[in-house]
């Protein structure tokens, strides 16, 4: 069920994003919008191998991105492992249609899965400051708030990082 995701899944990966951008919107949290995320940037991942798709007899229900690389605005973080061997999960999405089946704790699963295979220390992310659910999410999963960061094309509020380290 969770493989690679190749280009030809971008088009579906991105009305994914829609659909969870318009659900997320309609409980008023304006995490996603015009600006992110975008076809380019789902090609991109899948260009560098680092984007999963979760799907049920060819029906794509969920992504996530696992990268190494750590994004600029991530830099400030005061983390709790040093920067040297550390997994970054980005876009986790799962379609609404979806939502509460359990896709998101499996992609979960596999990605920190993914980070002990590689002995990566820790695995690192970030979640809306306004989507609580995520929030708690993270955190009954064993991930530790460490900072926050801004994303002004996104939304005028922060975005919580998180760390889970074994």
């Amino acid at each position: 069920m969770i493989a690679k995701a190749t280009l030809s899944d971008v088009e579906q990966i991105f009305q994914l994003t829609q659909a969870c951008a318009k659900a997320l919107i309609a409980h008023g949290i304006y995490q996603w919008n015009e600006h992110y995320p975008t076809r380019k940037r789902f090609e991109l991942d899948i260009e560098r191998d680092e984007m999963y798709t979760f799907k049920n007899d060819g029906i794509l229900m969920g992504i996530i991105v696992l990268t190494p690389v750590m994004d600029e605005e991530y830099k400030p973080i005061v983390w709790l492992t040093k920067n040297n061997s550390n997994l970054y999960i980005h876009r986790l999405a799962v379609h609404p249609d979806y939502w509460g089946n359990g896709i998101a704790r499996q992609l979960m699963d596999f990605g920190e899965a993914y980070a002990r295979e590689q002995n990566y220390q820790s695995v690192r992310l970030d979640t809306f400051s306004q989507n609580k659910r995520n929030q708690s999410f993270y955190k009954k999963r064993g991930y530790q708030q460490v900072g926050e960061i801004f994303f002004p094309n996104q939304s005028e509020f922060p975005f919580y990082c998180f760390e889970l380290v074994w």
